[in-house]
């Protein structure tokens, strides 16, 4: 289904109107938000798709900690989760217990009760989680609250799509896959804590429409331009050389196509610059709207906690496009 595609669906549904539901689909935030009361706020996800990976505890813990992130993202803390596996009967039991013993590892590192879930019998593996968290109202994080001059400030480094094509390949070293796949299944959890400590405006997680097409969203949202600056870009070992080569996944072309009329791409920039960060991210980082009065400081912290962050565009007041790639 081409990206949008449901979203459209959804909007041409009859819906009740419900004073207590902050956020919906409505929006193109990472989840539902749901006033319970003043002091508290219900966040609630899900997410889930087939490998990427050939050991199914790693892809049990990727698929969960890309799950969980949508919390992390709306400035929450997850606290229950149902699986939802989707397995097909020649796999086997034993190595769909490997998967969920994946899942509830990082549940268990993430303070996440996992309380159930449901499986079917599916021609392809699937795995993913139902995801239910908390905050208080006032710290919920839209993605569309940035605000003019606003710095852009993204944790982990992008290519995951393109690389997981390059295993696929046989085409990728070993150390290469080793940090590729410590990268995906790190959770977002630490970041997330670090931004509660200061006046984030807005945040995101990169996954599967690429760094620029969810940078597009807030900028949407938001109603600005965000300029993203593609040498700031932090990106994963080879991920340009294999774009040069062709190593990309089809969803990078459908999010290209998706967001062309809304993201301008400066023509001195090489082609690979467009396949990079439209690339679907696996787990990726998140991306937050910060005060640049407080943007180095929140870096300080952030590379304190062992955290990897670089500041990659900024925005401004709304010009012809939603997002510029200078």
């Amino acid at each position: 289904m081409a990206p949008g595609a449901l979203a459209q669906v959804l909007s041409d549904l009859p819906n009740v109107f419900n004073p207590a539901l902050l956020i919906g689909y409505d929006t193109a935030d990472d989840a539902y938000v749901y006033k319970v009361n003043d002091e508290t706020a219900l966040i609630g996800t899900v997410d889930f798709f087939p490998p990427m990976v050939d050991d199914p505890y790693l892809f049990g813990q990727i698929a969960a900690a890309n799950a969980l992130s949508d919390v992390y993202a709306m400035g929450g803390e997850p606290k229950i989760a149902m699986n939802l596996l989707c397995w097909p009967n020649c796999l086997g039991v034993e190595m769909a217990g490997e998967v969920l013993r994946g899942g509830a590892d990082k549940a268990v590192e993430a303070g996440c009760t996992i309380a159930g879930g449901h499986t079917i019998v599916d021609d392809e593996p699937k795995y993913g989680m139902c995801v239910t968290g908390f905050a208080r109202p006032e710290d919920i994080l839209a993605n569309s609250a940035a605000r003019p001059g606003d710095l852009l400030v993204a944790t982990k480094k992008v290519g995951s799509g393109i690389l997981n094509t390059a295993v696929k390949g046989g085409l990728l070293e070993q150390a290469d896959m080793t940090e590729l796949y410590r990268q995906m299944s790190t959770l977002n959890k630490y970041a997330a804590e670090v931004g509660h400590h200061f006046d984030v405006h807005a945040c995101t997680d990169i996954t599967g429409f690429g760094l620029a097409g969810h940078l597009c969203e807030m900028a949407e949202g938001a109603g600005l331009t965000a300029i993203l600056r593609y040498e700031d870009v932090p990106l994963m070992d080879d991920v340009e050389e294999f774009a040069r080569m062709g190593i990309i996944p089809a969803g990078t072309y459908r999010n290209h196509d998706y967001f062309a009329d809304r993201v301008r791409v400066s023509e001195a920039l090489p082609q690979v610059a467009a396949d990079v960060l439209f690339d679907p991210q696996s787990s990726g980082g998140l991306m937050f709207a910060i005060g640049p009065d407080e943007a180095d400081e929140f870096q300080d912290v952030l590379s304190a906690e062992g955290i990897d962050s670089n500041v990659v565009g900024e925005f401004e007041e709304k010009r012809d496009c939603f997002v510029r790639i200078v």
